[in-house]
């Protein structure tokens, strides 16, 4: 059971989380849960939840995949998986923005920060939302990719809905 104890403190955290989730202890509840220290690699199965701080993911299915230097791999599937989270509050700002999102499949990657949805994937920011079959997300440097086919297949059309801001500077005026 130390994997599951590696996991618990080490999922990933999607970007710009609160930094205060980080120290945060994280809750994982499944139906079923499985383990294979072996293998490296743990299952959870039914109504899945998992909090840490703000961060909140939904899934039917969650598998967890561990390598040789501790980095995880997990892939949350349902219909769909869900996430929600607060960025922390930029300059100015009293609190941060919600982030959401959801897909049918959600792969994050650890080691190089990476998540990706799969199959009628949405993203919604503070208002501004993003949708397709595929989204990438560079976490490091807060890129977003959105497509309507991974690889250029294409199954539909990119939406995108941008909410007005005011300039800057003229907060409140």
């Amino acid at each position: 059971m130390r994997l599951l104890a590696i996991l618990l403190l080490a999922l990933p955290v999607p970007a710009l989380a609160e930094k205060a989730d980080r120290d945060k202890p994280t809750q994982v509840e499944a139906n079923k849960m499985s383990a294979d220290d072996v293998r490296r690699l743990n299952v959870f199965e039914g109504d899945v939840v998992v909090t840490k701080g703000t961060i909140r993911l939904s899934a039917d299915r969650l598998v967890v995949r561990q390598d040789a230097e501790g980095f995880q791999l997990a892939t949350a599937t349902g219909k769909p998986a869900r996430f929600r989270q607060r960025q922390d509050a930029k300059p100015g700002e009293k609190e941060g923005i919600w982030v959401e999102g959801e897909a049918l499949r959600i792969e994050l990657d650890d080691r190089n920060q990476k998540i990706e949805l799969f199959d009628k994937a949405r993203v919604n920011r503070g208002g501004d939302e993003v949708a397709g079959d595929y989204i990438f997300v560079d976490q490091r440097s807060d890129f977003y990719q959105v497509s309507s086919g991974k690889g250029g297949e294409k199954s539909g059309r990119v939406k995108a809905i941008i909410q007005s801001k005011p300039p800057a500077g003229s907060a409140g005026k």
